[in-house]
C-alpha cells in the first residue's frame, strides 16, 4: 500500500518508520553562489584560483555545447560515409563528456562552482547556434571544426595565464588533456572534408 509524503499509509494504518521515508520537496538557500570561491588549502592565491575558475567555466560551457552538437550531428549524419561518421561523432561525444567531467571537477577543486544547467551554459558559451533542422554533411562537420577552433583559442589563452599565475594543476589539465584532445578531434573531423575520390578513374 502506498504512503503519503509524511509517511502515513494511504489505508489509514500507522505511519511507516521515520527513518525509511524520504523527506521530499526540500528547497533551501543557495549555499555558494556562482562565481564565488571557497577557501581550500591548496597553496594557491584567491586571485589565481578565481581567474582559473572563470576561464574554466567558459571552457566548460563551450564543451557542453560542443558535446550537444556532436550528439545532434551523430543522429543526423547521412550519405555514403554514414556508418563511419555516425560512430566517429559518437566516440568524440563520449570523449567530450570525459573532458567536461574533468574540467568541472577541477573547478570544484579550486573552490569554485561549475556551470551545469543548460540554460546557464547558453548564457556563457560563445559557440554559434546551428539551425534547428538538418544541414548537409560538410556543413555539419565544418561547424564542429569551428567549435573546436574557438575552444582551442580559449584553452591556449588559459594555458598562458595559468602558467603566469602558478596554477600548475589547471595548466597541466589544459595542456596535457584538454588541448590535445581537441586538437586530435579537429584532425579526425577535418580529414573527412578532404575532397579525395574513393577510387581513381
Amino acid at each position: 500500500m502506498s504512503t503519503g509524503t509524511h509517511g502515513t499509509r494511504a489505508d489509514g494504518d500507522p505511519p511507516v518508520a521515520a527513518g525509511s521515508q524520504p523527506l521530499l520537496h526540500q528547497h533551501g538557500p543557495e549555499v555558494q553562489p556562482f562565481n564565488t570561491m571557497r577557501q581550500l588549502p591548496i597553496a594557491l592565491s584567491f586571485e589565481s584560483r578565481l581567474q582559473s575558475v572563470q576561464m574554466l567555466n567558459r571552457i566548460l560551457a563551450d564543451q557542453q555545447i560542443l558535446y550537444a552538437h556532436y550528439k545532434k550531428y551523430h543522429w543526423l549524419m547521412r550519405g555514403p560515409t554514414f556508418y563511419q561518421l555516425h560512430l566517429l561523432l559518437d566516440k568524440h561525444a563520449a570523449e567530450q563528456l570525459e573532458l567536461i567531467d574533468e574540467v568541472a571537477e577541477r573547478i570544484q577543486t579550486l573552490g569554485g562552482v561549475a556551470v551545469g544547467d543548460p540554460r546557464h551554459v547558453a548564457e556563457i558559451t560563445k559557440l554559434q547556434r546551428p539551425p534547428d533542422g538538418a544541414e548537409d554533411v560538410p556543413s555539419m562537420l565544418s561547424r564542429l571544426l569551428e567549435d573546436h577552433e574557438i575552444i582551442i583559442g580559449v584553452v591556449r589563452e588559459a594555458i598562458e595565464k595559468t602558467g603566469e599565475t602558478g596554477d600548475a594543476g589547471t595548466n597541466d589539465l589544459l595542456t596535457g588533456t584538454v588541448l590535445r584532445r581537441h586538437e586530435m578531434h579537429t584532425w579526425f573531423v577535418a580529414e573527412h572534408l578532404v575532397d579525395v575520390p574513393l577510387v581513381k578513374e
